[in-house]
């Protein structure tokens, strides 16, 4: 070997191992880039590469004046499907960024450390923007006279984390205004189950009847994404109560959902209606019937009824209760319509009308 010269073994002796990030180290002709030549790169750069070429935590650095990016095998996850960044300036990197990153990385250059947890950036790494969220530090590196030559970006992706914390937050606040809205309902049935005086034998088994309806319905809204409730499966819990009649109850209609207040408004006067047809009215006749059909497309118009066949004669009630009240009333609030019950002696029939099902 010539005196002065130096063996490729030794330039290459700080970047051993590395994976591929240390193979594309040792394959770049630095002498062509602002870092010079391998062998002429000064002990603390030398160092700090090695050291992060070891790092299994995600880590680059930025030096010299451009600050020219070398970076290990776990950073190339934060860079995706970038341009090759190794031996570019952080600013070519990040450009899409950079006028948010870049007054950091002049701070870290001018000496101050910067730590930042969950920090938004919209970058593009699959070739469109994206909002991703990163706990980062970007130190100051200084080189062999004790000067700042770079800066070292440490850094993990917490995308996915800040997104389920928010989920989070959604669920626990949707499940606050439902658990708000249940025990208002529940409120307010027992308020109109009490207000009529009756017997507490009569009493017991009606209030426990209608607070189990609306568990149902209830249970069925936890079960369904918000504003997706199929009309079939609301009638179902509101029929829940009364399966040794459900052979005699008919139902048709298209596929329609309903909003959460819809779903849940409505589920209770079927209840209602229900127990109503099966104390007094067709479903407590051998031969009586009840069908129940709607019409709608899900966003226009729609119509729903209740009418009852071959059951006892029907009169008016003498008083106004809990179920007359809902579904002349709440029903038609929250559908944003009318409501009608209609006392035929013939049988019973209701019908609920709004020319636009979604509200909100």
């Amino acid at each position: 070997m010539v005196e002065g010269s130096v063996a490729a073994d030794d330039i290459f002796s700080f970047l051993q191992g590395g994976g591929r990030s240390g193979e594309l180290v040792r394959s770049i002709d630095w002498a062509t880039t602002p870092l010079g030549p391998l062998h002429a790169w000064p002990i603390s750069l030398r160092t700090i590469v090695s050291s992060i070429l070891s790092s299994a935590f995600p880590a680059a650095i930025g030096w010299g004046p451009q600050l020219i990016t070398i970076y290990n095998d776990p950073f190339r996850a934060i860079l995706g499907e970038k341009p090759e960044a190794m031996g570019r300036p952080f600013a070519d990197v990040w450009s899409e960024a950079w006028d948010t990153l870049g007054p950091i990385a002049a701070a870290a250059q001018a000496g101050e450390a910067t730590y930042i947890e969950d920090f938004p950036l919209t970058i593009s790494r699959k070739g469109y923007p994206e909002d991703a969220y990163f706990t980062f530090c970007y130190s100051p590196l200084r080189d062999d006279e004790g000067q700042i030559a770079g800066i070292l970006d440490t850094v993990i992706e917490t995308t996915e984390r800040v997104a389920i914390e928010r989920q989070t937050r959604l669920m626990n606040s949707e499940l606050q205004h439902r658990m708000k809205n249940m025990f208002a309902t529940v409120n307010s049935i027992v308020s109109q189950t009490l207000r009529v005086e009756r017997p507490l034998e009569e009493i017991r088994p009606l209030l426990l009847q209608r607070i189990s309806a609306i568990a149902s319905a209830h249970a069925l809204l936890t079960e369904t994404a918000k504003g997706d409730v199929p009309v079939h499966q609301v009638l179902d819990i509101g029929l829940s109560a009364h399966r040794t009649a459900v052979d005699r109850i008919g139902m048709s209609g298209p596929a329609v959902v309903l909003t959460e207040k819809q779903a849940l408004s409505l589920s209770l006067a079927i209840n209602e209606l229900a127990t109503n047809a099966m104390k007094y009215g067709a479903l407590r006749a051998d031969g009586g019937k009840v069908a129940i059909g709607w019409k709608g497309d899900g966003q226009g118009p729609f119509h729903l009824t209740w009418r009852e066949t071959g059951g006892p004669p029907v009169a008016p009630p003498s008083r106004r209760g809990f179920g007359t009240t809902l579904m002349e009333r709440v029903v038609p609030h929250d559908f944003g319509g009318t409501a009608k019950l209609d006392y035929d002696p013939a049988g019973l029939r209701y019908e609920l009308s709004t020319e636009r099902l979604r509200h909100g």
